[in-house]
This record gives structure tokens, C-alpha cells and sequence, in this order.
């Protein structure tokens, strides 16, 4: 079952990632051991459990699909690690706790659970905990439901901790983690007459420090950033991104490709990281006007972009990362390929997630697309591009140099080499 998103915990331990089929499998990382030292950079499987189930709405006569959307983590506040998954409509909190212990000498009841008599008890015994085998237990505590007319895109948890918002396509409510049975519109693009429709919102995401601000992305590719505390209803927004186009580079596809994927603030709040179909780009928070930094993901599309139509690969939704500096960012593009941009040097480097070129222990290749004229040794030509394999799914461990990046049915976890 094809991995459709996953997401690094604040500490990097703990990877989670979500299915077609709504399970979610958490990784764990495993701990250096000296007798063991290859093992650096191994996850393993921690927990595995069954997010959502395949529904049916019958005033709509609509299935709702199990497949999850997204998946964020809370910060750990004690032993125990929460997160939300969500499908197109239900929202969930799960608690995933350990138990290596369990209670034996009852008083009331047998060692195989059967309830004694309580009148032949004759002494009173003290229940000891005793050590067991260690279990992972997933439980769902909270269960967001009914709050969305159309299928959810985003969910983004809140620097207070306390509050979250989710966006579907036209409208974006904020929720209170203890509060289930109502949340706040904070967003509504809705026109009145459904024909007037224009755009519609693509991403959402809370700022990362600052828990009165988030933005949210359209698929007229623009970005809006909106402030709580200037009015309950965002619906006027504070900020509005939008790089003016080129009258000269415009065509029948230029709206669809400006239309932007993902929205990713940068761990500093200062920045923010927009993906749109044939590129990335960088802004600055305080200017709106134009982005402060522009990387090309794979310009060599741009002559492909009429097969891509017709194929409806033009309407893949990439995603993008930081790494935990800022420093760096990634991205996915077709044939297992994914983008790595170092913002110092502004090096780029195209690298192949692929069972032949991922053997534990080996190291990835750089690889390149030729465009045309003369193909070299190494390079690959842009017309035996493979567009059905594609990595939409991206993650960069907060701390470390491990990055997890999602190819087909396979999950692929690299790490910088050690020598």
C-alpha cells in the first residue's frame, strides 16, 4: 500500500507515515550501540494501527476514502507521543504510550481474571508491578469530525500547543485540542454563486513561532499570510506574496503550473518555502513583492508540459522541506528523482530513490537529464523519463542529516555518509 505522506516528531526518533489503506506505521530510531556502530541511521517499525476506516455519507451518497492526508505531531509534554492524522473529512488525536509492566496479586479477582468470592477472601494482598514484555499501544482520544464540506489538504499544529487549524479547499477552521464538537471559521472563500469560483486554497500552515499568524497558499499561485489578532474572520488578509509573471513565458499552462503545491515555513519564522510544478521558491516575510530566492525543480518539463496535460501529471501536488539550519531544502520530481538546494553555495544536486541505486550502505549518485543535442555517459534523456514514478513525499529529520523521501510502495531513509 502506496506511503501517501510521513512526518518527523520535534525530536527526530519517531517517523510516522500514513497510507492509501489509513494505517499509520511509525518508525523508531534505533540507538548507536558500540558492538554495532553500521547501525547509525536504521528505523525500524515502532507502532502500526488502523487511522481511519473507509466511510459513507449518505445525505451526499459519497464514500470517504481512508486514504490519510496528513499527519502532525504535538510536542512531547510527557511520556507519551500524540499526533493528528486526517483523511478528506475526520481529523484524529492519537496517544501512543509504552507498557512494560503489568499489576499481578489482586485482591478481587484471580491471576487469569476471574473474580473471586468475596467472602472467602481472607487476607489482604498489596498488587505488585511486575515486569513484561514491552507493548506500543495506540489510542484515539479526540475525533475531529463534521467541521469540512470539502476533502481536508492541510492540518498544522500551533506554536501555544493548544490550538490547530485545518484547510480544505475553500475554508480554514482552527480547532482547540480539547474541544471536539466545534471550531472557529477563521477563513471562507466561498463565493456565493458557485460559478464565480476562481481559486481555491491548496495549503495552510501555522507560523512557527508566532501562534497568532499563518498563511495559506492558492492555486492561482499566491500566498496569503493572515493575522488572528487583527479580526475573527481572516478573511482580509495582513501579507499577499505574489511574484508578477513574465507576459513573455505565459501559455495555456501557465495558471495550472503557477497553481502552488505545498507551504513550508522556515524553522526561524523568517522565511517562508513555496512549491509550485516546476519550481521552488524562497520568501522573505517582510517583502511580498517578489521572492528572495528561485530554484528550478525540473525546467526541462517546461517543453513537456502538453503530454503532461493530457496525462494529468500537470495536477501532482510535490512537496517540499527545510533541513533543520534552514540551510538546505528538497523537493521530489518524476522518474525517483528528488532535488536537494543548499541556499550558501547555491549548489543543487538531482539524486535517484530506486532499489538498484539504494543498497544499504551505498552511496547515491548525482544524476543529470540531458535536453536535447548530445546525451553524455551518465545522463538520462528527458523522453525516457519514467513520469508514473514520482516522489511527492519529502522529510528532513529536524536535527540530523537523515532525510526520508517516499518512491512509489517504497519508503527510503538516507543519511549523510560517515567515513
Amino acid at each position: 500500500v502506496g506511503f501517501t505522506l510521513f512526518s518527523f516528531n520535534y525530536s527526530g526518533d519517531l517517523l510516522a507515515t500514513g497510507d492509501k489503506g489509513g494505517r499509520v506505521v511509525i518508525f523508531q530510531h534505533e540507538q548507536e550501540s558500540k558492538n554495532r556502530p553500521q547501525l547509525r541511521g536504521e528505523y525500524n517499525v515502532y507502532s502500526t494501527f488502523q487511522s481511519h476506516e473507509p466511510e459513507f455519507d449518505y445525505l451526499k451518497s459519497l464514500e470517504i476514502e481512508e486514504k490519510i492526508n496528513k499527519i502532525r505531531w504535538l510536542p512531547q509534554q510527557n511520556a507519551a507521543h500524540f499526533l493528528l492524522s486526517t483523511n478528506d473529512k475526520t481529523i484524529k488525536l492519537w496517544k501512543i504510550s509504552e507498557r512494560d509492566k503489568r499489576a499481578e496479586g489482586y485482591n478481587l479477582k484471580d491471576e487469569d481474571g476471574r473474580l473471586r468470592d468475596p467472602f472467602r477472601i481472607t487476607s489482604l494482598r498489596v498488587p505488585v508491578l511486575m515486569p513484561m514484555d514491552l507493548m506500543v499501544e495506540a489510542s484515539p482520544r479526540r475525533i475531529f469530525a463534521n467541521a469540512h464540506t470539502y476533502h481536508i489538504n492541510s492540518i498544522s499544529v500551533n506554536s501555544d500547543h493548544e490550538t490547530y487549524l485545518s484547510a480544505d479547499d475553500l475554508r480554514i477552521n482552527l480547532w482547540h485540542l480539547e474541544i471536539t464538537d466545534r471550531s472557529f471559521n477563521i477563513v471562507d472563500i466561498k463565493p456565493a454563486n458557485m460559478e464565480e469560483l476562481t481559486e481555491v486554497i491548496t495549503a495552510a500552515e501555522c507560523h512557527p513561532l508566532q501562534c497568532n499568524v499563518f498563511v495559506y497558499s492558492s492555486s492561482k499561485g499566491t500566498i496569503r499570510l493572515c493575522d488572528m489578532r487583527a479580526a475573527a474572520l481572516c478573511d482580509r488578509h495582513s501579507k499577499f506574496f505574489e511574484e508578477p509573471e513574465d507576459p513573455s513565458s505565459r501559455s495555456f499552462f501557465s495558471e495550472i503550473i503557477s497553481s502552488i503545491s505545498d507551504v513550508k515555513f522556515s524553522h526561524s519564522g523568517r522565511y517562508m518555502m513555496t512549491r509550485d510544478y516546476l519550481s521552488v521558491k524562497v520568501w522573505d516575510l517582510n517583502m511580498e513583492n517578489r521572492p528572495v530566492e528561485t530554484y528550478q525543480v525540473h525546467e526541462y518539463l517546461r517543453s513537456k508540459l502538453c503530454s503532461l496535460y493530457e496525462n494529468d501529471c500537470i495536477f501532482d501536488k510535490f512537496e517540499c522541506c527545510w533541513n533543520g539550519s534552514d540551510s538546505a531544502i528538497m523537493t521530489g520530481s518524476y522518474n525517483n528523482f528528488f532535488r536537494m538546494f543548499d541556499r550558501n553555495t547555491r549548489r543543487d544536486i538531482t539524486l535517484e530513490a530506486s532499489r538498484e541505486s539504494s543498497k544499504p550502505r551505498a552511496t547515491l549518485k548525482p544524476r543529470k537529464v540531458s535536453t536535447g543535442g548530445k546525451r553524455k555517459k551518465d545522463e538520462i534523456s528527458v523522453d525516457s523519463l519514467d513520469f508514473n514514478k514520482k516522489i511527492l513525499h519529502t522529510a528532513w529529520h529536524p536535527k540530523d542529516n537523515v532525510i526520508a523521501v517516499a518512491a512509489t510502495n517504497n519508503l527510503y531513509i538516507f543519511q549523510d555518509k560517515i567515513n
